[in-house]
């Protein structure tokens, strides 16, 4: 697999991320967020399952006695990572707008390099400083946050942003020892409803008929999102570091903003266009300045 296809991977992956986050702000007008959370993480694993099955069936156990102590590890690991981000997220989007959210769940982009450093040891490339810098601002700028009020769920946004980091660094430490990503983004998928179901249920009125009168949100952030997005995650991450796969992720809110332009009507001004192209330069700074240091 070369590293193209895992930088293909990772844009996919970010363009469906910042799609689905209409879906998951508006999934939400008559069900919580964890019974949300659940059913699209169910909607995912279903989806991924057969495409597993179809083509890692052969080396799934394989992989597994590679390492089944570290294995179920990063599964834990991943899954609570996974389940404590999103479930923060999606609880976020009651509490704050669109625009401090997409301010505050950016913060993973400089917290990757920092928490590989103390937890790991493992130095990232000078290249990656200013790229995060850049992507800061251009998000700063891309959110219309000098403009928003600090609110109540901001501080859920921050927190998981830190779920969201331990997540990405988790996932490239998983890719380097295992190569079942589609079943292990399956895996994830059922850890992360099972937890979610289990919190709805004590903190929630889950009702079967409000989850349908939201089926087509959560069958977009289920099925792409929850599904597809989380595979092509794992992919991504066997050719690019945690670090610059974390930049290149924050392209999240880029086409968030493209998306509420085209869907919802609202309107870009010269400020989130030029956050965008400062989004853009970062990623595009942060995978060709080692190359050209390389040559």
């Amino acid at each position: 697999m070369t590293k193209s296809f895992s930088i293909v991977c990772a844009l996919v992956t970010t363009f469906i991320w910042g799609t689905a986050f209409i879906a998951q702000e508006t999934g939400m007008d008559n069900i919580g967020p964890l019974t949300f959370n659940a059913s699209r993480f169910f909607i995912g694993f279903i989806t991924v399952l057969p495409i597993a099955l179809l083509f890692e069936r052969k080396k799934i156990f394989q992989q597994i006695r590679l390492d089944r102590k570290k294995f179920f590890k990063y599964l834990v690991v991943m899954g609570f990572s996974l389940f404590l981000g999103t479930s923060l997220q999606q609880a976020s989007l009651q509490y704050t707008n669109v625009a401090n959210a997409a301010f505050f769940t950016v913060f993973y982009v400089p917290l990757v390099p920092i928490l590989l450093f103390f937890f790991y040891s493992q130095k990232v490339h000078w290249s990656i400083w200013p790229s995060i810098g850049l992507c800061v601002y251009g998000v700063y700028l891309l959110s219309n946050f000098s403009n928003s009020e600090i609110m109540k769920g901001d501080a859920l946004v921050i927190l998981c942003s830190l779920f969201w980091a331990f997540h990405i660094i988790f996932a490239g430490k998983f890719m380097e020892i295992f190569d079942i990503p589609i079943f292990y983004a399956a895996l994830q998928g059922l850890f992360v409803a099972i937890l979610s179901i289990i919190f709805a249920y004590m903190f929630e009125e889950i009702i079967f008929s409000k989850i349908l009168l939201e089926s087509s949100s959560i069958i977009y952030a289920g099925v792409l999102s929850g599904g597809i997005a989380f595979t092509l995650q794992m992919f991504a991450q066997k050719n690019i570091e945690e670090a610059p796969a974390a930049i290149i992720y924050s392209l999240e809110g880029v086409f968030a903003v493209i998306a509420a332009w085209i869907i919802l009507n609202q309107i870009l001004n010269i400020n989130n266009i030029i956050g965008c192209v400062l989004i853009l330069i970062a990623v595009i700074f942060s995978q060709l300045a080692p190359k050209i240091k390389k040559s």
